[in-house]
Order: C-alpha cells, then sequence, then structure tokens
C-alpha cells in the first residue's frame, strides 16, 4: 500500500470523529486508530511489522516555515489554503500564470491547486513582484506550505 494513501487516511481520521479505519487492498491492510490521546497507530499485515509515519526532516522544516508568512524582511508567502496538487499553469499546453519576476495585482490568478478532482485557483493577495516560486509543477503540496514569494 502506497505511503501517501495512508498519510491521507491518517489526515481523514484526524478531521473526523471517527475513532479507527481499516482498509483492505488485496492481501495488504491496514488499520489505523485513534487513542485517547488523540495520537494515531497504524499496522500493517499480513508479516509486516508495526509502522508509525514519522514526518521526514524536510516536511518538518517547510511546516516551520510555512507557520510565518512572512519571509525575512524580503517578502510575504503565497501559502497553500488546501493539501493538494500544485500546478503552475491552467492546463499541460498552456503558458504558466506566472513567472518569476511577473507583477501581480491582488487578485490576479497565480496558480492552481488541484484537490478532491477540483481545480481551486489561487489568487494572490496584495501586489507585487514574484521574487521566488518554491515548488515544482505537479508536486504535492500540503496546507499553509509556502508556494511563492512576492515582494
Amino acid at each position: 500500500m502506497d505511503i501517501r494513501k495512508v498519510k491521507k487516511l491518517i489526515e481523514l481520521l484526524e478531521d473526523s470523529e471517527v475513532a479507527e479505519i481499516e482498509i483492505k487492498e488485496g492481501e495488504e491492510a491496514v488499520r489505523i486508530s485513534r487513542t485517547s490521546t488523540t495520537a494515531t497507530s497504524v499496522v500493517q499485515y499480513p508479516a509486516a511489522p508495526a509502522f508509525v509515519p514519522t514526518p521526514a526532516p524536510e516536511t518538518i522544516a517547510q511546516k516551520e516555515q510555512g507557520k510565518a508568512t512572512p519571509i525575512g524582511n524580503k517578502g510575504d508567502a503565497i501559502q497553500s489554503p488546501m493539501v493538494g496538487t500544485f500546478y503552475r499553469s491552467p492546463s499541460p499546453s498552456s503558458p504558466p500564470f506566472i513567472e518569476v519576476g511577473s507583477h501581480v495585482k491582488a487578485g490576479d490568478v497565480v496558480c492552481i491547486i488541484e484537490a478532491m478532482k477540483m481545480m481551486n485557483q489561487i489568487e494572490a493577495d496584495h501586489a507585487g513582484i514574484i521574487e521566488a516560486i518554491l515548488i515544482e509543477d505537479g508536486e504535492p503540496v500540503e496546507f499553509d506550505q509556502p508556494l511563492m514569494i512576492i515582494v
């Protein structure tokens, strides 16, 4: 079973009132349950040892960076309002909405995040110049993850 599916199941469990989820795909199965301290545990079987996923150090650094909107004194980050897949253009054959150095106004569409098969346009919250694009096209993004810097 793909670790991304397991992470999504954990997120669903944390966001709901459900105490336990069990999913079977062929011979593989995963059970995720919430303990009284709201921690989640994951057990894979058959013949698989208990597995509790921990975030990679890069993910922790990204989350810590994403908590503060201002990035130093150089500019502000446009942060992801949801979990999904980041796209720089409306379709694979279209040019990107913005490039580094592009001037944007408040309300201009700067990217799309696909979440649950829905394409969500992300708009600039203030005017400025795009200093950096922090995510590659087609990469998954987390809630509050910085996407780009506007100065």
